[in-house]
């Protein structure tokens, strides 16, 4: 998908034979996710996970996705048929999609509930999907449609849950954050893992992943995860499938 996957693969490997690795950490230790770039005919979505595997050399993909809805609902279920065989044939551990969100109704743009992910679990899948990759924060919720995958045993993971860093002086924000002695985005991931998000924030530099991660010291009250709930805007920082057929 992001034509990376040869020189990450090469770096997890790199690591873990290297004397960096202090905690004896090993394959099955890591992570590692990729994507179906678009989805199209059965073979093609097969071929591509096997390419996957074989650039990465990391033996098997840990979680894979339909990155979009995109290409309709005959290559979306034939796309999703080929993630179900990669993982019957043990090249993928756990299948799943993302931005699979929203539909253009009759009378503009409205979130339809569950809309592509209803389509897919209604297909019956051999295997369902385990995660829904969207993009959510407080001033994205998509309430509907976190409820929806979550009702359905979907994880939402949530990317962008920083806002791209577009909200971070928004006054209730600023405010949050003192309040929990914090800083503006470890307040934002942790809205995300008390809604039962996996959040995925981004970042490159050393000092804020680690601090992204060091979340575990405080909980947000109730009546504050109310007031972040309401901040609900629809911003999009990234992009929206919204014409997906």
């Amino acid at each position: 998908m992001y034509r990376n996957e040869r020189e990450v693969g090469a770096s997890v490997l790199s690591f873990l034979s290297s004397k960096s690795n202090t905690s004896n950490l090993k394959r099955e230790d890591v992570h590692f996710t990729s994507k179906l770039a678009s989805n199209g005919s059965y073979d093609a979505a097969r071929r591509s996970i096997k390419q996957s595997v074989q650039q990465s050399r990391l033996g098997y993909i840990d979680l894979f996705l339909l990155h979009s809805p995109y290409g309709g609902k005959a290559a979306r279920l034939a796309s999703w048929k080929a993630v179900e065989d990669a993982i019957n044939d043990g090249e993928v551990k756990t299948g799943g999609v993302s931005n699979f969100e929203r539909k253009k109704s009759g009378w503009g743009f409205r979130l339809l509930t569950g809309s592509q992910l209803q389509e897919l679990l209604a297909s019956h899948p051999r295997i369902p999907p385990a995660v829904n990759q969207i993009e959510v924060h407080p001033f994205n919720t998509r309430a509907e449609l976190t409820k929806f995958s979550q009702d359905h045993d979907i994880v939402v993971e949530a990317y962008a849950p920083l806002v791209r860093a577009l909200r971070m002086e928004h006054p209730t924000i600023t405010s949050l954050s003192e309040k929990y002695q914090c800083t503006p985005a470890q307040l934002l991931v942790r809205w995300s893992l008390q809604h039962g998000y996996v959040p995925l924030p981004k970042s490159v530099t050393k000092e804020r992943i680690e601090a992204n991660a060091e979340v575990s010291g405080f909980e947000i009250g109730k009546e504050d995860m109310e007031v972040m709930d309401g901040l609900d805007e629809y911003l999009v920082t990234d992009w929206d499938p919204v014409h997906a057929d």
